[in-house]
Formats: C-alpha cells, sequence, structure tokens
C-alpha cells in the first residue's frame, strides 16, 4: 500500500493531554483521534492493528471450541433487574430511556442477555458443554477516562460464556480457556503474568488476570522469585507469623504527641519504626462498624476485608461514627477500651509483642500496648496488601511486586446467574438443574496500548511482528531517481505477489522526515533503497526492534525480508 494513499496524520510533538507513553505515541503515530473523554475514532493503521489482534482471539477461540455469535449493545434494564445488578453495578452503567419510557443500558457485559438466549434455547444436557463468544464493542461510563485506549467509556472487548452440566465439566471449560488465552497473549508477542485475582462486579468462585508486565501498569502484581505463583495485589495470599512473647513488655503508658498526626510523624517524634505503630482504622460494613488493626508500614486491602466480612457495602467510618463508638476524635482512633464491636487484626499484628497505638485522645498515644493484655482482638486473617520481601504462600520464597495492565480476565462463575435467573436443563434423569457458567473477557483494544506501552523507544513504537500495521516499510531516498523507484517498486511489488504486507514510502518528503516517521511508526523492518548502494547492487535492511542494519544483495532482499517476518 502506498503512504500517501492512507491518512497517516503523524505529530511531531507529544499531545498535551496525553499522560502514558501509549497514548502518546498512537496520537502522534496517526492510529487514534480523540473524539470526546474516553472515545476515540482508529484511523487506518490503527483499525489495521486492532484487526490482526482480533483474529488472533478468533482463531484461537474457535480453536478451543467456543462458537462465534453477537449481541446486542443495547440490553433491557428488565434483564439486570433479574440478577439485582441493575442497582449494584452504579453510574458505570450507561442508562438510557426509549420514547416509550423503558430503560434500557448500553452493555459493559454480557451475563444477563446470554444466560436469557441459553434459557430460551438450550433445554438439555445433551446440548453441553456449551460456549458462546463474541467481539463487540462495550460501554463504561468511567469516572476518569485516562490514558487513550487503556481506560475509556467506549472498547472492543472479546466475552466469551461457558455452559456446563455440573462444576467439573465447568472446571475443564475454564482450564481450556486459561489456556487458550496463554495461547493467544504469546502469539500477540507480549510478555505477560496469568495471576489470581478477585472476581469484582462479575463475581463467581475463583478467576485469574492477564496482566501484561510494564511500568506504566496501573494493577500491581505479588509473583513469586522462584514458583510460578502470581496474584493481583487485592488478592495475594499472606501467611500469619508467630506470636512473640510479652512477658518482658512493661507497663503500658499514654504520651504527649502534640500535633504529630501521620505514621512518618509519630515515628520520628517517638524515635520508633513505622512498623512499631498500630494503625486503627473503623469501617462501616452493611451498617455495623468495626475496626480493623494492621501495622504502621502496611495498608488495609478493602477487598480482602470486603470478603472475610461477607458485606455488600464497605466504607470507611465517617466523623460522627468515630466519636460515636470510640469517644475519642476522627484520626485519634486506637484499640485500648474499644467495646461493642468486632476488632479484626491483620495477621502482621502478630508479628510484634508490643506496639505504640492511638489513644482515643487528640495528640496522645499509647506505648507499650499490647495485644490480649492491653486490648483485645476477635481474631486475625490475611487484610493487607502484599509488599516486597513477603514470603510466597506457596514455597516461602521472596514476593516481588510488578506493575501490570489487565489485558484479559477469565472468571469461574458458578450458578450465580443461571439461579438468579431461573435458566435450567433437563439432567440425564430428567431433573431440572441450572448451568454451571464461566465468563471469559480480553480486551481487544486495550492490547494495542498494551503493546505500546511494553514495546517502544524514544523514537517510537516497536511493534511486534505478529500485530504490526505492516510486515515491511520500503523506504526509497532518492524519488527522483528513476532507477532507485524502479528498484523499490519491483521489490514492492515481489513481496506483495508472497503475501507480505508492504507500506511504500512514496511521499515527496525530506529523507530524514521519512526516517522519523518510519521509527515513530514501528513497522518491524526497513527496507531503504539508495543510489549509491543500488550501484553495487545492494539494498539497506533496518530491523525496528534492535537497530540493526545491513546490507543485502538486491537480488536477495526479497528472501531476507521473507525469512525474517514470516
Amino acid at each position: 500500500m502506498y503512504y500517501s494513499k492512507l491518512l497517516i496524520p503523524t505529530l511531531r510533538d507529544d499531545p498535551a493531554d496525553a499522560e502514558t507513553i501509549s497514548h502518546k505515541l498512537m496520537l502522534r503515530a496517526g492510529l487514534i483521534r480523540k473524539v470526546a473523554s474516553g472515545i476515540y475514532s482508529l484511523l487506518p493503521l490503527g483499525l489495521r492493528v486492532l484487526s490482526k489482534v482480533e483474529n488472533i482471539v478468533r482463531e484461537e477461540m474457535n480453536k478451543a471450541g467456543a462458537q462465534e455469535i453477537l449481541l446486542p449493545a443495547l440490553q433491557p434494564a428488565e434483564l439486570w433487574e433479574e440478577t439485582g445488578r441493575w442497582d449494584k453495578y452504579g453510574k458505570e452503567l450507561m442508562r438510557l430511556t426509549d420514547r416509550h419510557d423503558r430503560n434500557f443500558c448500553l452493555g459493559p457485559t454480557h451475563e444477563e442477555v446470554i444466560t436469557d438466549l441459553v434459557r430460551r434455547e438450550v433445554k438439555s444436557y445433551k446440548t453441553l458443554p456449551i460456549n458462546f463468544y463474541q467481539i463487540q464493542t462495550k460501554f463504561r461510563d468511567e469516572i476518569r477516562p485516562r490514558f487513550g485506549l487503556m481506560r475509556g467509556r467506549e472498547f472492543l472487548m472479546k466475552d466469551a460464556y461457558s455452559f456446563d452440566a455440573d462444576l467439573e465439566g465447568a472446571k475443564k471449560t475454564y482450564q481450556a480457556m486459561y489456556e487458550a488465552y496463554h495461547k493467544i497473549f504469546q502469539r500477540v508477542g507480549l510478555r505477560f503474568r496469568a495471576v489470581e485475582a478477585d472476581s469484582g462486579l462479575i463475581g463467581g468462585s475463583s478467576s485469574h488476570e492477564f496482566m501484561v508486565l510494564a511500568q506504566t501498569g496501573e494493577d500491581e502484581i505479588a509473583s513469586c522469585e522462584k514458583c510460578e505463583y502470581a496474584a493481583n495485589i487485592e488478592r495475594a495470599e499472606l501467611t500469619a507469623g508467630d506470636l512473640p512473647s510479652s512477658e518482658s513488655a512493661p507497663k503500658m503508658e499514654a504520651v504527649s504527641t502534640p500535633e504529630q498526626k501521620s505514621v512518618e510523624a509519630v515515628s520520628r517524634f517517638l524515635d520508633v519504626s513505622a512498623n512499631q505503630l498500630l494503625k486503627t482504622l473503623l469501617f462501616v460494613a452493611d451498617e455495623k462498624p468495626v475496626a480493623v488493626l494492621v501495622c504502621g508500614d502496611h495498608e488495609i486491602n478493602e477487598v480482602k476485608l470486603k470478603k472475610l466480612l461477607g458485606a455488600e457495602a464497605l466504607a470507611l467510618a465517617d466523623h460522627d461514627t468515630v466519636k460515636r463508638v470510640t469517644n475519642g476524635p476522627s484520626g485519634f482512633s486506637g484499640p485500648v477500651g474499644l467495646t461493642g464491636l468486632e476488632i479484626i487484626g491483620d495477621f502482621s499484628v502478630q508479628s510484634k509483642a508490643e506496639y505504640v497505638v492511638e489513644a482515643n485522645k487528640e495528640d496522645t498515644h499509647y506505648l507499650h500496648a499490647v495485644p490480649g493484655r492491653d486490648f483485645s482482638v476477635s481474631r486475625y486473617a490475611d487484610l493487607r496488601n502484599a509488599v516486597h520481601g513477603d514470603p510466597c504462600p506457596r514455597c516461602e520464597a521472596s514476593i516481588k511486586i510488578d506493575r501490570g495492565i489487565e489485558v484479559g480476565h477469565v472468571f469461574m462463575l458458578g450458578t450465580k446467574y443461571s439461579e438468579k435467573m431461573d435458566a435450567t436443563f433437563l439432567d440425564r434423569n430428567g431433573k431440572s438443574q441450572h448451568f454451571v457458567m464461566g465468563c471469559y473477557g480480553i480486551g481487544v483494544s486495550r492490547i494495542m496500548a498494551a503493546a505500546v506501552e511494553q514495546n517502544h523507544d524514544e523514537r517510537g513504537i516497536v511493534w511486534p511482528q505478529q500485530i504490526a500495521p505492516f510486515d515491511v516499510e520500503i523506504i526509497p531516498i532518492q524519488e527522483k531517481s528513476e532507477v532507485v523507484m524502479i528498484a523499490a517498486t519491483t521489490i514492492f511489488e515481489t513481496l506483495k505477489r508472497k503475501n507480505i504486507e508492504v507500506l511504500f514510502e512514496d511521499r515527496k518528503e525530506r529523507t530524514g522526515v521519512k526516517f522519523n516517521d518510519a521509527d515513530l511508526l514501528g513497522i518491524p523492518i526497513q527496507v531503504i533503497i539508495g543510489q549509491r548502494n543500488l550501484e553495487d547492487g545492494l539494498a539497506e535492511l533496518k530491523e525496528r526492534k534492535t537497530g540493526e542494519k545491513i546490507l543485502v544483495p538486491l537480488d536477495d532482499i526479497v528472501k531476507e525480508v521473507t525469512k525474517r517476518c514470516c
């Protein structure tokens, strides 16, 4: 394809409103253009990349036995009301009303729609297992869309939904999808980890996220330096330590800590380490207050806490609740003297015999506060975020923390949706049973952004070969020379006949502009045709990823390109 015939509006400078590398480079390379906050048009090169990602996803889903369908983006509220998610999903759900005042939403996901379809069309165990997938636009009213295609209000997603007769069958389908996802991300050319994850609003008993490793990722991943264990920071398991003896601990005493409010300030003022301070956080779980204790150098993981309590709603207590529960001001809560509510300690609290704690009184702390002696703890649990150096829950080697971008998520749903929507089939004994379900999502458009985050340098994008918009770019650097253009055109036509995708740089631009734009676009192979090399029967071949340049005999250039890109 000729460069001059394509819309490739490259930019020299980074756009002012672009924050991440992928957002900057995709705008500069003319892949996308903003329409509104979180909404983007894909230009020709961007669509070529997206189509290649789609094809890889589609091929692997078909190989795994899933059937492609297309469900409506516009969904009636009645289906969402059956599962209770019409009210629970929140403001991210884009809601609208038709001319007859009936409520609809633009689908962020399709559990309700697919469950409704299957309950009407699948009646017997003989049809099972069955797995459906689609590649379709999704809509979520993000509170703060950002990072280009990474977090938008409209995006392309592959979502699949499986239906099995029993849990054992569902586990096999889940494993098949898990393996298919590995193949997809390997083919796309990304470095990734599959990590244990929280099921969030989708729900279900277990799930894994597929995370592309990148320093600009929004998510944190805890992974073992020795074994294969990996988990989202919200799900990473932490083990209990042994409680040391407190027999030699001095008597608890109150000390004045004027205007020392943060952990860091109190640590400096009292000359103690942050992990010797004990933070007391008051939460309200389903309208019931609960106190949570964690060491000063750690952070409470609200996902873990909510799951431990089995709570539908969880939030930090407001000032009035704190005052009512502790008889003290907000910001100075401690465990000593607390009554009438459950006090839960993180496992980390068991690591020390005594602590410095807030005294439920302004500018006052207690020294030498001993759990079990000076305050009670109802129970201990894993309630904090993992940090670098924590022991692996599988092999006790050290945990490391990386950043990642979620590009896929698989869920074991069980009967969560089929029970609520009364989706049943007749088993081999003629008895009605609820389908056992799984669901499996891939952010198709997000993969593009993640690939750029992971594959770039100071000059621009470095596309993995499998999803590059073109395999090779031919750059004649003296387009006024008839010999140069004949040679470049001959190579172009020959490569096309071999089904190699070629971009022919035919613009009347300065050589420097052509080279800069070629590096910005990130096409894996550049073939540079110049008068001087042609006189020696040579052409220059450059690999975008390594920057390696070699001179290749003109008669061998097609063979060399074919070897490298096919």
